[in-house]
């Protein structure tokens, strides 16, 4: 029988009613013959509730007890998932990311999947149910409960589409990737096709419809991703291989970065004290004699003692690690001329604002500036550069 994984992301279990329609929709797709795995994210802003949770009682909490307490949100996704498919009649059962076979390194909070074993998930689909798997987690060879960070619900999706052999589909609030995210920017028009390279850098620039390390796992094993909305038509967006067309793809804007700058002398030592935070810095352009890295803080818990260390033990370090953000072009060939730099200039001119720093490569060009002026920023990227 063909095979499908679906994932379903927070918005779209974000409560009961909505848990159902998802549940609807599955039955529907069991019954029409298909084998289907189902990857769930907790329940609207539950991961957001248990962090907050967290932070009342330690303004550090250790990174282990926050995996074992994040991964509690698919837990209850994946089992109201279940109970709802049963109540319609269609036979179903939940699994945790362990009990699916999700081995991953022994990185708390930002651990990566090495491999999945589903042979629990190979015996219930062969008896006739659907599977539930709960994203975003996983087991390291240790035993430990592990997370793969924010968005990380898409890579278990993707790898257990790999691991099964199966179809993989996102389903999100929106019907797949946009040129801009069509809530800050009114004209951004849906991309019938994107390839994996474009993908993975609209991910990692802030575009939140894909996960940059699912895109990065869907690219490696070959496994073709289709975005769709969970209640609306048939419209997609497909992530594959070998499009190679050059073009503009899209605008992104990400609000939680800090910037590090510190004497080019001391850069490795900076990366260093950030690594060991689990903390992924990138180099971006700086003044003759620094060096400037910017630090995507979506995934790091306590980045205040970071930058307190930081300023301890380089002399000259200067941390930026509040109200900053970043509006990032994306596409093939949008490096080779100046007109997408003078842009991203231009537009914060317009908006009365210096970029802080700049940042390039052959596939994004990136403006770091005050995260208040982003939405604008982004409308205005867009206006110049796509219509």
């Amino acid at each position: 029988m063909p095979a499908v994984v679906q994932k379903y992301g927070g918005s779209s279990v974000a409560d009961v009613d909505k848990l159902k329609r998802v549940a609807a929709k599955v039955a529907a797709r069991r019954r029409a013959g298909d084998d289907v795995c189902v990857v769930v994210s907790a329940m609207g802003d539950a991961t957001d509730d248990l962090l907050k949770l967290a932070k009342q009682v330690s303004a550090d909490p250790p990174r282990r007890e926050l995996d074992m307490l994040l991964t509690a949100g698919e837990r209850i996704s994946m089992a109201l998932l279940s109970i709802a498919l049963q109540e319609q009649g269609v036979e179903a059962i939940s699994f945790t990311g362990s009990q699916a076979g999700i081995i991953t390194t022994d990185s708390h909070a930002t651990a990566r999947i090495l491999e999945v074993r589903p042979t629990r998930v190979r015996e219930e689909l062969a008896r006739g149910k659907v599977v539930i798997v709960a994203g975003f987690q996983g087991v390291s060879a240790r035993k430990e409960i592990t997370t793969l960070g924010r968005g990380g619900s898409d890579t278990t999706a993707v790898a257990m589409a790999a691991a099964l052999g199966a179809d993989c589909e996102i389903y999100s609030d929106v019907a797949g990737v946009f040129t801009a995210d069509p809530r800050v920017v009114p004209g951004a028009r849906r991309q019938p096709e994107l390839s994996y390279e474009e993908m993975q850098a609209l991910a990692q620039a802030g575009a939140k419809v894909l996960n940059a390390q699912a895109v990065e796992f869907a690219r490696t094993t070959g496994i073709t991703i289709r975005a769709r909305s969970t209640f609306g038509g048939d419209e997609e967006t497909v992530v594959r291989a070998g499009l190679g067309v050059e073009r503009i793809a899209g605008v992104a804007i990400e609000k939680e970065l800090a910037l590090v700058d510190v004497p080019a002398a001391d850069e490795a030592r900076a990366l260093a004290l950030l690594a060991a935070a689990h903390a992924p810095a990138s180099r971006v352009e700086g003044p003759a004699g620094r060096a400037v890295l910017a630090v995507a803080l979506e995934n790091v818990h306590g980045f205040a003692p970071l930058a307190e260390a930081l300023r301890r033990e380089i002399e000259g370090a200067r941390v930026t690690a509040e109200g900053i953000g970043a509006v990032t072009v994306v596409g093939t060939g949008v490096a080779a001329t100046p007109r997408v730099r003078e842009a991203l200039v231009a537009a914060l001119a317009r908006l009365g604002v210096a970029p802080l720093a700049l940042e390039s490569s052959p596939l994004e060009v990136t403006v770091y500036a005050e995260a208040r002026c982003l939405a604008d920023a982004a409308r205005e990227v867009h206006r110049l550069l796509i219509g």
